[in-house]
């Protein structure tokens, strides 16, 4: 191997490494996510709330769709991931309440 791609080889395993560690961060920051949200279809069900708030939801897409553009994030990205994460998160709440 010539010393570009001796430096091309390295390089692509720190990006790499760097990503596999992001991977975990978002998988540990999701699962905390849920045990929080769970937390909060029981407290709901218990108080006999319904298992979704869409006026809550709108602003927490707001939200997103703002730290997205902060962040330089395709802020339509961003509103199909939380929409992703509510629908789950609505369907435990709604196992909470069976």
């Amino acid at each position: 191997m010539t010393d570009a791609a001796d430096r091309a080889a390295t390089l692509l395993a720190e990006h790499r490494a760097a990503i596999d560690r992001l991977d975990a961060i978002l998988v540990y920051t999701l699962a905390e996510r849920f045990t929080r949200t769970q937390a909060v279809g029981r407290l709901k069900a218990e108080h006999d709330l319904p298992p979704s708030d869409p006026a809550r939801e709108e602003l927490q897409i707001a939200r997103l769709e703002r730290l997205a553009r902060e962040a330089g994030l395709d802020p339509a990205f961003a509103k199909e991931f939380l929409a992703f994460i509510i629908e789950e998160v609505i369907r435990h709440h709604r196992k909470h309440q069976s």
